[in-house]
């Protein structure tokens, strides 16, 4: 009867595991936030980052996220000035913006290297996207993006 067990068993701990590897995003929640050198606010400002602007939290010390962006720039930002609000960033030099999720729809609007947006909606390798400020909104393919 044991020996029934230790199948399903196993597998259940590999979902679970794998789970648990799976990399945590975080999102800017703040108007502009610095990403610093290192834990703190005495350490060095690397970049500024914008809100919405999606990050992978590598690691955390106290009050402090170490993060990665999607240019692989590694640094420090402050936990309680992100959330897990789902955004991406343009990975791409240009995007088109399409009014459904297929090349079949016609463009809605271009997107730059750099510019977020909110996740909305995830359809088969496509996802809608919100840009909040320009109140536009439209699918990309997915592998264009960078976040979650």
């Amino acid at each position: 009867m044991f020996k029934r067990w230790i199948f399903p068993l196993a597998l259940f701990m590999v979902a679970i595991m794998a789970v648990s590897v799976q990399a945590k995003m975080v999102s800017v929640n703040a108007d502009l936030i610095n990403m610093r050198s290192g834990p703190g606010s005495k350490y060095k400002i690397i970049w500024e980052l914008g809100k919405g602007y999606p990050l992978k939290v590598l690691s955390s010390k106290g009050n402090w996220y170490r993060v990665q962006d999607f240019e692989n720039d590694k640094g420090w930002v402050y936990k309680k000035l992100v959330n897990r609000t789902p955004h991406l960033v343009v990975k791409k030099r240009a995007i088109n913006l399409r009014s459904g999720p297929s090349t079949k729809y016609k463009i809605v609007r271009q997107a730059k290297r750099g510019v977020v947006f909110r996740t909305v909606d995830r359809r088969k390798g496509w996802v809608k996207v919100r840009h909040d400020e320009e109140k536009v909104e439209g699918w990309v393919k997915r592998d264009l993006l960078w976040g979650w």
